[in-house]
């Protein structure tokens, strides 16, 4: 059946059906690693519908694009002309195949976005189908310069290739994982936050991250592109190369802050808090202190069991009529409770 609908992953509505549109690349990502791929002639092997297609044709002289399911090949086919680029080569069938490759010429760039498991517990590389390295045996005459798009949910240590590992945030939320080999490799991670396209890698400036059981005046939410890259010391230095020391303050397994007692503002920080109170957790305490500062809403961050989560906010909330947003983590016991800036 053929779903033509804009949903938010992209700028104007698209031919697919519903897992095409589960898995298509967002246009603001599509966009974004095109133009980083930018190159006269790239196979884009394991199409799918095209959203990814549609991008490269913008930034690239000509595209290949590959794809083994022909009802995708041609969502592919109707998405690359109503976004209006008539650059593109459809090929249908397996781009292992020696036929398929024997279609394609020698290219700038090979970019793949493999298929994975969908019900896999941990996410691994060598889940993926076809496999990196089968890849890249087979166009080894084609480039020397490939990408790959990998499950974001693998830390830097479980991909044992030499390549760029680059983590990307879309709207504060973990959303892609590109790997780069060849030319297009420019350090060993990086991470991107999109929309605004800032970007941060291992090669930039490092410091010590002092962890603090205490958080500063304020606290800096890293966007989660970082914390996976395990880029939080190139961080901490950028957001406190003119303002002194940025300390680490751990929450939870999943939760990290930067905190300083001084404020500044970063486009790789996801949320910039003020920190209100730091106190014993005790719903009656922390109430009183949230009508006392006029607060209305409070979101609770970390610390609550799920099942607990709505009667622990109801209690926090009761009598509350002012309008201010209040955030609140919650570790060790210990309340830290935070507004937004």
């Amino acid at each position: 059946m053929i779903d033509v609908s804009r949903k938010k992953k992209f700028e104007r509505p698209v031919y697919s059906d519903k897992e095409g549109i589960r898995f298509a690349t967002p246009s603001v990502v599509a966009e974004y690693r095109a133009k980083r791929l930018h190159c006269k002639t790239l196979a884009d092997i394991s199409c799918g519908i095209g959203g990814q297609t549609i991008f490269f044709a913008k930034e690239c002289d000509f595209v290949y694009a590959v794809e083994i399911d022909p009802k995708k090949i041609e969502y592919a086919r109707k998405n690359c002309k109503r976004y209006g680029v008539d650059n593109v080569e459809f090929i249908c069938g397996d781009a292992l195949s020696q036929e398929v490759i024997a279609h394609i010429p020698a290219v700038d760039v090979v970019f793949s976005d493999p298929s994975r498991p969908t019900g896999e517990d941990i996410r691994k590389v060598t889940s993926l189908e076809p496999a990196i390295p089968n890849v890249i045996s087979a166009y080894s005459d084609k480039t020397t310069n490939f990408a790959f798009e990998a499950p974001p949910q693998m830390p830097p240590e479980r991909i044992p290739f030499d390549c760029e590992r680059e983590y990307m945030s879309l709207n504060g939320q973990l959303n892609r994982l590109t790997l780069y080999f060849g030319n297009l490799k420019q350090c060993g991670c990086s991470a991107v936050s999109l929309p605004a396209g800032a970007r941060i890698s291992s090669t930039d400036a490092s410091c010590t991250v002092a962890e603090t059981t205490r958080p500063g005046m304020y606290a800096y939410e890293p966007e989660p592109s970082v914390i996976k890259a395990q880029l939080l010391p190139q961080l901490a230095k950028s957001l406190g190369y003119q303002t002194g020391q940025v300390e680490l303050f751990t929450i939870d397994k999943k939760r990290m802050l930067l905190t300083s007692d001084s404020f500044f503002k970063h486009p790789m920080v996801k949320n910039h808090y003020v920190i209100l109170l730091v106190d014993v957790f005790n719903v009656r305490r922390i109430n009183s202190f949230l009508k006392d500062h006029e607060a209305g809403t409070v979101i609770l961050r970390a610390g609550i069991d799920p099942a607990d989560y709505w009667s622990v906010r109801n209690d926090l909330e009761s009598g509350l009529t002012g309008k201010k947003t209040i955030h609140l983590f919650i570790r060790d016991g210990i309340a830290i409770v935070c507004k937004a800036l």
